[in-house]
């Protein structure tokens, strides 16, 4: 109604309109947040970046949420969807440019793409019309551009691991541009790392009053780290992590606090991982989070996180699981709903979520990244759930008087057969702590507005140990990774037992579903195929093969049971190949550009190689230029 009435007033304007005037005709802007009303201060100039606060969330926000991509491209999970044509499963036969990228039901490899650019957009309106306000003093200046280089050089460090040679756009674009050209991802790279160098200067702290959510120097210095990672630059890596890891104001979080800080029977971990602690000023241990509470109501915010619904099993579904005397054993429904003519009293579908089982992890992250190390609090009850934890509790064996009402699941029966349906999908351990996000407004809980952390200073040692690794610094590797298991109540590594796959090990435990696994594999992948280091499985690589022979294939295949068996789904065959270690360029991308990117190896269309160009330093924005 309200679009009629616009129409209205519009046809009416244009019927009182006389005469030869033609002044009727001059466009002038229809809103007071047009550009040249907006970018007159500091104000709205951050508000500008505000897009770009937003759009990085959904990454983590939503069905199929984008960060599941990331996870089952790895050895950490797989989609565990076995009901329908489409999940990314066979990825061989399923990833191709020409497919369905951008899809909760495919995976979401274009939105990472589409969105990318999308933020380097928003970014770059912001550094190009950096001098147009009148600014009290460069410190104010520099700190919005400081925050406008972070937000552009994250989405091409993520663009460069995940695509490797990508266009590389350092300026608003005002008129239709067709002519996009690939940049090697080496220097943008490079670029990247010059601008978070300058924001690292200018970007305010933390403690000087920056907002929960708000990029801060200490974010800056740590995605600079990753870049000086992929770059080589491990020394340089090592310095920007230790600038947050020492910087006074961050520190682990080794004390309880927070919202269930007098309950005894959680811990430490429970609480580093609760909705309402991720924001809480007294948690030291965030660096940037998202912020998902159900009062951030700016546009796009208050989508609901759906973890619960994309990461748990799908242990309520109709006779999916039964008891050993046969009988449906599962209800997903709420206290006191009727079910068959019978409430449900044992309500599981508060404490757990409604899950599908979309993100279903491989065994690797289930079971074997824990042996040996039986006291270490993320494995343990109830930070982390199996599935013998919950009891069947339909209420039909109640009424039933059926024995098995109220006890633990059992998987299997005497004669030792299966008791669930659909073990990919129904029948898996989870991290309960990580992936619990109440949600009170819903009677089946999918994960409520939920705050998320994107960085915090546990990756920080993590990334520092890493870069210790490289340099054969084992020691100190040892004493980082060392914080973070010990913080756990996990014993401690000694310095001989560190190699990239303990680093990787580690991240799994520490930061699933926090970490763009695929990402993270990736660049390391890159990192020993450029620096010919043995890897820990006794092989090297190089760059002159890296899509037929990487570490991030050898990596999926020796851990991801899922891809290295090739187990069978309903609908597919499980599946990886080396060449995925890039993703492929979109083809609509490629067919609407005049200018050239390159297909990546692989893929189809990956024959019209041209050398891609380079960014070179210089003032200003340096430049791209022709090899």
């Amino acid at each position: 109604m309200k679009t009629y009435k616009i129409l209205l007033v519009i046809i009416l304007m244009m019927g009182f309109t006389t005469g030869c005037d033609d002044e009727w005709l001059v466009p002038e802007p229809l809103s007071f947040y047009a550009p040249e009303n907006t970018f007159v201060n500091a104000a709205g100039l951050d508000a500008a970046l505000v897009a770009c606060l937003r759009n990085s969330r959904h990454e983590f926000y939503g069905d199929g949420a984008p960060e599941i991509t990331e996870t089952i491209f790895s050895d950490l999970a797989v989609e565990g969807t076995t009901d329908k044509t489409g999940p990314a499963m066979d990825l061989p036969a399923q990833i191709l440019p020409d497919e369905n990228l951008n899809s909760a039901n495919f995976n979401r490899i274009g939105w990472f793409w589409d969105e990318g650019y999308y933020r380097i957009k928003y970014a770059n309106t912001v550094i190009s019309r950096i001098d147009e306000p009148e600014w009290e003093n460069d410190a104010e200046k520099n700190n919005i551009l400081g925050k406008a280089y972070f937000h552009r050089a994250r989405v091409y460090y993520r663009l460069t691991q995940q695509f490797g040679d990508v266009p590389l756009i350092l300026e608003e674009i005002t008129e239709p541009k067709l002519d996009f050209y690939g940049v090697t991802r080496e220097s943008i790279l490079q670029k990247c790392k010059k601008d978070l160098m300058f924001a690292a200067t200018w970007v305010k702290p933390e403690s000087e009053g920056v907002a929960v959510g708000d990029i801060n120097k200490a974010a800056v210095n740590h995605l600079l780290t990753k870049v000086n990672l992929a770059l080589l630059d491990f020394d340089d890596a090592i310095a920007s992590a230790s600038a947050v890891i020492n910087d006074g104001y961050h520190s682990l979080m080794t004390e309880r606090f927070g919202v269930d800080k007098d309950d005894p029977t959680h811990d430490v971990i429970w609480d580093l991982h609760q909705n309402r602690n991720k924001i809480l000023s007294e948690n030291r241990e965030r660096i940037y989070v998202f912020v998902g509470d159900e009062a951030f109501t700016e546009d796009g915010a208050s989508e609901k996180s759906s973890v619960m619904r994309q990461t748990v099993p799908f242990w309520g579904g109709a006779g999916k699981i039964k008891t050993p005397s046969g009988a449906a054993g599962m209800s997903d429904n709420p206290l006191g709903a009727n079910v068959g003519g019978n409430p449900v009293e044992i309500d599981q579908v508060t404490k757990y979520g409604r899950g599908i089982g979309r993100c279903r992890p491989s065994p690797y992250f289930q079971h074997d990244v824990w042996e040996g190390y039986p006291n270490d609090l993320r494995h343990t009850f109830p930070n982390w759930v199996r599935m013998e934890d919950l009891v069947y509790n339909h209420p039909g064996l109640k009424a039933d008087g059926d024995s098995y009402y109220g006890a633990n699941l059992e998987k299997r029966d005497a004669q030792g057969g299966i008791l669930c349906t659909d073990t990919i999908r129904s029948w898996y351990d989870w991290p309960y702590y990580k992936l619990y996000v109440p949600d009170p407004t819903d009677a089946t809980p999918d994960g409520g507005y939920g705050n998320w952390y994107c960085y915090r200073l546990a990756e920080t040692y993590l990334l520092r140990a890493e870069a210790y690794f490289w340099k054969g610094d084992l020691g100190n590797a040892a004493i980082d990774i060392n914080a973070v298991r010990n913080r756990a109540g996990a014993a401690s590594f000694d310095p001989s037992e560190v190699n990239i796959g303990t680093i990787l090990d580690e991240r799994a435990r520490e930061l699933y579903y926090e970490e763009p696994r695929k990402t993270e594999l990736t660049r390391m992948a890159f990192i020993l195929a450029q620096t010919g280091q043995t890897a820990y499985n006794g092989k090297t690589y190089s760059m002159s093969n890296f899509s037929e022979d990487n570490f991030w294939y050898d990596r999926v295949i020796e851990k991801n049971v899922f891809y290295r068996n090739n187990i069978v789904a309903p609908h597919y065959a499980y599946r990886a190949a080396p060449w995925i270690v890039l993703w492929p360029i979109p083809a609509p991308t490629l067919n609407s550009n005049l200018g050239h990117i390159n297909q990546n190896k692989g893929y189809p269309g990956d024959g019209d190689y041209q050398t891609p160009r380079k960014w070179v330093d210089g003032p200003g924005e340096g430049e791209i230029v022709e090899q």
